[in-house]
C-alpha cells in the first residue's frame, strides 16, 4: 500500500480529549477516529490489525471444532423477557421503542443462541453444539475514557456451547480455556488465568484471562509462583498474604480483561425452554457456556504494553503490515514491487516533499515491526531496521524477501 493514497495519515498533537495512551496513539498514528466518547472508526490501518487478531482467534477456535456464524444486532424485548434481564440488565443495555415495539442493540447474545437451538435442535444425536461470531456489541459505558479499551460500541467475538451434561461442558470450557491461552501468546500477551464474579450474565464464578498493565482498571490479587489469582472484587486475600494453594506470596497488580469465560449450567436453556429428548426419551435441558474476547479491546492492550516515546510497537503476528519501506529515490518504487511479488505486505512512504526525518518519525509512531530504507547511500541494497532496534544493517533484496517470507 503506498502511504500516500492511504486513507488516515498521521497526526502530531494528540487529542486534548484523550488521557490514555492507546487512545493518543492510535489516533495520532492514523489507525482509528473518534466519532464521539466511546465510538471510534477503525481506519485502514486499524482494521488491519483487527483483522490479523480475528484470523488468529478463528483458527484456534476452529481447532476446538466450533462454527463460525453471524448473529443479528438488534433484539426484540421479548427474548431478553424469558430470562428477566431486560430488566436486570437495563443499566448497561441500550433499549428503545419504535412503532410501539421495544428493542435492544445487543450487549451480548446468549438469548439469542438459545432461541436458535430450540429452533434447529431437537435430539441428544445434535450436540455438543459450538458456534462463534465476530460482531459489534453496545453497552452504556459510563466510564468511557479508557480509549478502546472501554467502549460504549466495540467489537467482540463471543463464542457458545451446548452440551448434554455437565461433565462434557466442563471439559470444553477447558479447552477453550487452552485456546485462549495460545491466541494470547500468538499475539504477545502474558495473562493470567483469574477468578472472578459473573456480573449480569451468571452468579457462578468466571475466569477471566488478565494482562498486567499500570494502565489496568481491574485489581488482581495473585501467587508470584503458582497460577492462583483472583479479582478484587471476590477475593478474600490481601498483599504479602500468603498463597492458599501453594503458601508463597501473593502480590497484587492492575491489569486489563483481554477475555472471559463462563459456565451457566441448565438455567438459561431452563428459562427459555430449550429442551431435547435423551436416548431414553425424556425431556433434558443442555449444558450452556459463553466464551469472549474483546478485538478492539486487545488493540488497545496491545498498544498499552508495547510503546515508546516514539509511538506504538506492534507485535510481528498483528502489525498492520509486514515491512514499512521508506523510499527516498526513485529505486524505492522497484523494490516496493518485488516485494509485492513475493506476496509480501508493504507499506511504501512514497510521499514527495517530505523530509526523510519526517518519514522515519512517522515510521516509528506507526509501528510496524520492520523498517526497511532505499536512498541513494543504499545503492542496490536495503536498509533493514527492527521498530525494537537502534541498530540498522545493508542487504540485498534477495536477503530482505527471505526475512519477510520467514
Amino acid at each position: 500500500m503506498k502511504y500516500s493514497k492511504l486513507f488516515g495519515k498521521t497526526i502530531k498533537e494528540s487529542p486534548k480529549d484523550e488521557v490514555s495512551t492507546n487512545a493518543k496513539l492510535l489516533l495520532r498514528g492514523g489507525f482509528i477516529d473518534k466519532l464521539m466518547s466511546g465510538s471510534y472508526t477503525l481506519l485502514p490501518l486499524g482494521y488491519r490489525v483487527k483483522e490479523k487478531i480475528e484470523q488468529i482467534i478463528r483458527e484456534e477456535m476452529n481447532k476446538t471444532g466450533a462454527e463460525e456464524v453471524l448473529m443479528p444486532l438488534l433484539h426484540p424485548k421479548n427474548i431478553w423477557n424469558e430470562t428477566g434481564r431486560w430488566e436486570s440488565a437495563k443499566e448497561v443495555m441500550y433499549q428503545f421503542k419504535k412503532d410501539d415495539k421495544d428493542y435492544a442493540l445487543s450487549f451480548t447474545h446468549e438469548e439469542i443462541v438459545m432461541d436458535l437451538v430450540r429452533k434447529h435442535l431437537s435430539s441428544y444425536k445434535d450436540f455438543p453444539v459450538k458456534i462463534y461470531h465476530f460482531s459489534t456489541k453496545f453497552r452504556s459505558e459510563l466510564r468511557a475514557k479508557s480509549g478502546i479499551l472501554r467502549g460504549r460500541e466495540f467489537l467482540m467475538k463471543d463464542l457458545y456451547s451446548l452440551h448434554e451434561t455437565e461433565e462434557d461442558l466442563d471439559k470444553y470450557y477447558w479447552e477453550v480455556s487452552d485456546a485462549y491461552l495460545k491466541i494470547f501468546k500468538r499475539i504477545g500477551f502474558d495473562v493470567k488465568i483469574v477468578e472472578a464474579g459473573g456480573g449480569v450474565f451468571t452468579k457462578n464464578i468466571t475466569h477471566e484471562y488478565q494482562v498486567l498493565s499500570d494502565s489496568g482498571e481491574d485489581t488482581i490479587y495473585y501467587c508470584e509462583k503458582c497460577e492462583f489469582a483472583q479479582n478484587d472484587e471476590i477475593t478474600e486475600v490481601k498483599e504479602a498474604d500468603k498463597c492458599p494453594k501453594c503458601k508463597s506470596l501473593i502480590r497484587v497488580g492492575k491489569a486489563i480483561e483481554a477475555g472471559n469465560i463462563f459456565r451457566f449450567g441448565t438455567y438459561y436453556s431452563e428459562k427459555m425452554n430449550a429442551s431435547y429428548t435423551d436416548k431414553s426419551g425424556e425431556k433434558k435441558f443442555p449444558y450452556f457456556g459463553s466464551y469472549g474476547i474483546g478485538i478492539t479491546r486487545l488493540i488497545g492492550i496491545a498498544v498499552e504494553l508495547f510503546n515508546d516515546d516514539k509511538g506504538i510497537i506492534w507485535p510481528k503476528e498483528i502489525a498492520p503490515y509486514q515491512a514499512h519501506l521508506v523510499g527516498l529515490n526513485k529505486k524505492a518504487d522497484e523494490v516496493y514491487q518485488k516485494l509485492l511479488d513475493e506476496g509480501i505486505e508493504v507499506l511504501y512512504d512514497d510521499r514527495e516533499g517530505v523530509s526523510a526525518g519526517q518519514k522515519f518519525a512517522d515510521c516509528d509512531l506507526i509501528g510496524i515491526s520492520v523498517r526497511l530504507v532505499v536512498s541513494d547511500k543504499t545503492d542496490n541494497m536495503t536498509e533493514w531496521k527492527k521498530r525494537t532496534s537502534k541498530d540498522s544493517e545493508l542487504i540485498t533484496i534477495e536477503e530482505t524477501k527471505r526475512r519477510l517470507l520467514k
